[in-house]
C-alpha cells in the first residue's frame, strides 16, 4: 500500500467513513469503523493530517487523535459541500473532506480545548435558560389575558403580574393555582438565569483578553466573553475586516462589470455572537441618544443620516474590528478622543 497523505473522516455517533490517499492523489484506503474502532485504528497509523468536518464532537476527536500524533483540520460544513460529487453518503463526505482539506485557500477552525469546550456550555446553557423564560413569560401573560389581567412589557414585569393574579378573587381558584405553579417555576428559572450569569461574569473577570474586551462601548462581559470563546486564534484574520466579516457583519458584495453593488450583511458565521454584537451596539445608541456615556461624532453623523438599527450593525461592525485589534496587539481600549484611534491598524 502506498504511503498516506491525508486522511478525510466523516463523523457520527457510531460510524466512521475514512478516506485517505498517497502523495500523488490516489486513493488508497477507504473503510468504515465503528466508534470503539478509531482509535486504535489511527494509532496504528503513521502520524498524518487528518481532516474533519467541524461538527458536534469534532473537537473531542480531534483532540484524540492530536494526543495520537496526528495533524488534524476542522473544516467548516459549508466549505465541504461542494467538494461533494454527486449524492450524499458517508463515503461521499469523506471523500469531499480529504479534497477539501488540501485545497490552498481552505480556512480552518481552530481546534478548542476542554476548558473552551467548558466555558461555550456554560453560553449555551444561558442562553436555554433565556428562551425558557421568553416562553414562560409568554405563557403567562397569554393565560392572564384571558382573564383580563395584562402587565407592561419586560421580564421585570411578570412578578407583579403574578401577584395581581393571585390577588384578583374574580380569577377562578383552579386558574390561581395553575398560575401559582406558573409562578414557582418562573421564580426557579430567574433564581438559575442569576447563578449562570454570575458565573459567566466570575469568567470574564478572570480571563485578561475578556476583561480587555468588556471595557469597549457596546460590548459589555457577555459580549467580551463569546469573543474570547468563539475566537481562540485572531491571529488567524488578516485584519479586522476579516474577523468582522466572519462574523457576518460586513455588506453582501455582488459586483459586476465594474458596477459594485453592496446588499445587506452577510449574517455568515456565528449567530450567537453576531446578536450579541448588534445587541451591544443598540444598547450604545440608546445611551448616545440620551446624552449619556462617551460622544462619537461619527455615531451621532450616521445617526442624523441613517435608521437606528442599520447605526447599531455599523458600530457592531466597528466593534467587531476594534475588538481583533485588541486581541492580537495586546493593548486595552483607549475611550479618550474618537473610539476610531483605537483601530486605525485593523
Amino acid at each position: 500500500m502506498n504511503e498516506i497523505s491525508r486522511i478525510g473522516m466523516d463523523t457520527s455517533k457510531q460510524v466512521f467513513q475514512v478516506h485517505a490517499v498517497d502523495g500523488e492523489e490516489r486513493v488508497v484506503l477507504r473503510r468504515t469503523l465503528r466508534r470503539r474502532e478509531v482509535v486504535k485504528f489511527f494509532a496504528k497509523q503513521p502520524a498524518t493530517v487528518v481532516g474533519l468536518e467541524a461538527c458536534g464532537g469534532s473537537h473531542h476527536w480531534g483532540r484524540v487523535l492530536g494526543e495520537l500524533g496526528h495533524e488534524v483540520r476542522l473544516v467548516p460544513a459549508q466549505r465541504v459541500k461542494p467538494y461533494v460529487a454527486r449524492n450524499k453518503n458517508d463515503a461521499a463526505d469523506a471523500a469531499a473532506l480529504c479534497e477539501a482539506m488540501s485545497r490552498p485557500r481552505m480556512s480552518f477552525v481552530p481546534l478548542k480545548t476542554v476548558e473552551q469546550q467548558a466555558a461555550l456550555m456554560l453560553v449555551g446553557v444561558r442562553d436555554r435558560l433565556i428562551r425558557r423564560r421568553t416562553q414562560l413569560g409568554n405563557t403567562i401573560r397569554g393565560h392572564g389575558a384571558e382573564f383580563g389581567l395584562v402587565a407592561a412589557r419586560g421580564t421585570d414585569k411578570v412578578a407583579a403580574l403574578l401577584a395581581q393574579i393571585a390577588a384578583d378573587e374574580t380569577v377562578p381558584e383552579l386558574a390561581r393555582e395553575l398560575f401559582a405553579e406558573l409562578g414557582q417555576e418562573w421564580h426557579y428559572l430567574q433564581a438559575q438565569l442569576a447563578r449562570t450569569e454570575r458565573r459567566l461574569l466570575t469568567w470574564q473577570r478572570g480571563n485578561e483578553v475578556a476583561r480587555r474586551l468588556g471595557a469597549i462601548p457596546g460590548i459589555g462581559p457577555v459580549g467580551a466573553a463569546l469573543l474570547v470563546m468563539k475566537a481562540p486564534d485572531p491571529r488567524a484574520f488578516r485584519c479586522g475586516r476579516d474577523f468582522a466579516a466572519w462574523i457576518g457583519l460586513t455588506p453582501r458584495d455582488h459586483s459586476t462589470a465594474g458596477k459594485r453593488r453592496l446588499g445587506s450583511i452577510t449574517r455568515a458565521g456565528d449567530e450567537a455572537l453576531r446578536s450579541v454584537l448588534v445587541v451591544g451596539a443598540t444598547a450604545a445608541i440608546r445611551q448616545v441618544r440620551a446624552g449619556k456615556g462617551q460622544p462619537w461624532p461619527w455615531l451621532s453623523e450616521l445617526l442624523a443620516r441613517k435608521p437606528a438599527k442599520l447605526a447599531a450593525v455599523a458600530l457592531a461592525n466597528k466593534n467587531a474590528r476594534i475588538a481583533w485589534k485588541l486581541m492580537v496587539s495586546g493593548e486595552s481600549y483607549r475611550p479618550a478622543g474618537n473610539p476610531a484611534n483605537n483601530q486605525k491598524a485593523a
